[in-house]
């Protein structure tokens, strides 16, 4: 769900790629600062879009956040509107990521600090016999993600309030972006037409 929300925040008026590869090869990028029709390229992401491409492009999932990073396409006569928006995708897709791998990674730990410390009190190991890892019922662990969820709500709410405010601010954007190249095509339809 988070990765949806994720997706949807970033907008669908643009076509986009997935990219299911994560093998191609990354060349120094430009991030946010990236020269106009050029890719911007943020590290770590282990992939980048063909030069020719015109497109955003989706990556595999970050093995943090769980969220599919995208790479997007900057025109090279971006207007200063749809740069607008294009820093409000990307301020947006961040926000996530940080959010979505921090959160993760403290659910992680506090899970396995959890299930080490119920095993601990039956008098178990970690890993049994066997070498298999050792683990709880769904009912002891039912427990653990009632106190999880419990002691994140407010962290939780608040992130859905920030995440509402940015992409409204994104909606909006692209909302003016689409009025502005509709005037800008009217305009020229009506110069050719004049001609």
């Amino acid at each position: 769900m988070a990765a949806a929300r994720a997706l949807r925040g970033g907008g669908c008026c643009c076509r986009r790629r997935l990219l299911f590869s994560s093998s191609s090869s990354s060349s120094a990028g430009g991030g946010p600062t990236a020269e106009r029709g050029e890719r911007q390229e943020s590290a770590g992401l282990g992939f980048s879009p063909p030069a020719h491409s015109r497109n955003d492009w989706i990556g595999p999932p970050d093995k943090h956040s769980n969220l599919r990073p995208v790479i997007f396409y900057v025109p090279p006569e971006e207007s200063p509107l749809e740069r607008r928006l294009r820093e409000a995708r990307q301020e947006a897709q961040a926000c996530d990521q940080h959010f979505w791998a921090r959160h993760n990674c403290t659910f992680r730990q506090e899970k396995e600090e959890f299930i080490y410390s119920r095993l601990k009190a039956k008098g178990l190991e970690m890993r049994d016999e066997t070498g298999q890892k050792a683990t709880l019922n769904a009912e002891e662990m039912a427990d653990f993600y009632k106190d999880f969820l419990s002691k994140n709500f407010r962290k939780h709410m608040q992130y859905n309030r920030d995440w509402y405010k940015r992409n409204f601010t994104v909606t909006f954007l692209m909302g003016q972006v689409a009025l502005a190249r509709a005037l800008r095509w009217l305009r020229w339809k009506k110069k050719n037409i004049g001609n």
